[in-house]
């Protein structure tokens, strides 16, 4: 027994992968994807796979690739930004109603959410007559979007105003928990929304676009780059780092929102920022490893650099987890960003019954219909494993329990 906390997995023709997978659940399909990108010729040292890891478009949930010389959009992927914010507030469980559909009620008027489409009518997921702090947060970022749309006019029609501070679909989620204290700490999970999704898959396009020019093969269509150096390479850069600027104010905005319509709710005055952590898990950032400086891309990863604070979510019915990082150089400083998927959302809603759902979210105020059936606490790896899997990337500082569970 080796006492790393990762399993070695070398890559013919490629980078090795070390995977903090012990005592999980890998799916044979998520290792072969992550040997895949293994093999890109611009990977720095090795791939370094979280306990989360599962199949994703391009690139593997739950794997940090590092690169020098390029980079790959897919494995950013389109939800650019993606991220978690938790904010301790100074409540307590005792101070909070026996009945909270109330609160769950306010939370889902505060915050647009889900999605509406068709003719005719605004998108229930998105502002209509966004207020005064979405226009004033909007003013800090537009500049920077004009430049990136003179370049690429077709990103100019896209939900941005308003989809900042909302909420989105899917495993996207507003929480109400509970820490071993039994305070009271507010959790979200959300990122650049519509606009976001346009710029990924406009430049994943991009990317393969360039791959069919230069005539490269690739062991996955995928995986086209962009070479450090060209002309859109740095456009990438540019509209992703904006992207990400967009995601975290937009769980900023959305958490001023949620401590509004909590205060609606409740009485007794209360402080609502005692401990905040905002974190992105898909993102890519420059940084130093190894003495060396290099693009790190976290998809479905946290970074958990020595004494840095991030979030790790269950699933709509588990734990979730405050966490400070350990800063363990061969993960990159990274740590998982959830649970991870066990089944797809096809899988899901096919093996899962309502009854098992309404049964494993008992105690929460949530969505028990078939329409979340989806994001079922089932769906996901256990969260305790996935924890001592990763004992030697972050340390437990809080562990959340949600009362409150607001779906897109």
């Amino acid at each position: 027994m080796t006492m790393t906390g990762y399993e070695l997995h070398e890559v013919e023709g490629g980078a090795p992968i070390k995977a903090w997978t012990r005592g999980v659940p890998v799916d044979d399909k998520a290792r072969a994807q992550l040997a895949r990108a293994a093999q890109m010729p611009f990977i720095f040292k090795h791939v370094a796979a979280m306990p989360d890891v599962h199949v994703g478009i391009g690139a593997t949930v739950g794997s940090v690739i590092p690169t020098k010389g390029a980079v790959i959009p897919a494995a950013v992927g389109v939800d650019i930004g993606c991220g978690m914010m938790a904010a301790r507030t100074s409540l307590m469980a005792s101070d909070l109603p026996d009945n909270l559909e109330g609160i769950r009620a306010a939370i889902e008027r505060a915050v647009p959410h889900g999605r509406s489409s068709g003719r005719g009518g605004r998108d229930k997921g998105a502002w209509g007559d966004p207020p005064s702090e979405v226009i004033e947060g909007w003013a800090t970022l537009v500049r920077r979007f004009d430049r990136i749309v003179a370049k690429y006019p077709r990103l100019a029609r896209t939900n941005n105003l308003v989809h900042l501070g909302t909420l989105g679909t899917g495993n996207h989620f507003i929480e109400l928990c509970l820490d071993e204290a039994q305070a009271v700490w507010v959790m979200l999970h959300s990122g650049s929304r519509g606009v976001g999704n346009a710029i990924g898959t406009f430049f994943i396009e991009l990317a393969k676009q360039d791959m069919r020019k230069w005539h490269i093969n690739l062991p996955d269509a995928d995986l086209a780059y962009f070479p450090e150096g060209t002309d859109h390479f740095d456009d990438y850069v540019e509209a992703v780092e904006w992207a990400q600027d967009f995601a975290r104010l937009n769980r900023q905005v959305m958490m001023t929102h949620v401590i509004a319509a909590l205060r609606s709710q409740i009485d007794k005055p209360f402080e609502a920022a005692c401990e905040a952590v905002n974190c992105h898990h898909n993102y890519v950032t420059r940084e130093n490893h190894f003495g060396e400086n290099v693009l790190v891309t976290r998809k479905g990863a946290v970074r958990a650099a020595k004494g840095t604070l991030g979030i790790i979510p269950g699933s709509m019915g588990a734990k979730s987890f405050i966490v400070r990082g350990l800063g363990n150089p061969d993960s990159f400083d990274s740590c998982s960003h959830g649970a991870g998927r066990i089944m797809s959302r096809t899988e899901a809603k096919k093996l899962v019954t309502l009854d098992e759902h309404i049964a494993d979210t008992a105690g929460v105020a949530c969505r028990k219909d078939e329409g979340v059936i989806d994001e079922t606490p089932r769906a996901y790896k256990p969260i305790e494993k996935v924890m001592a899997a990763q004992a030697d990337l972050v340390e437990i500082v809080h562990t959340l329990k949600q009362v409150v569970c607001v779906k897109g």
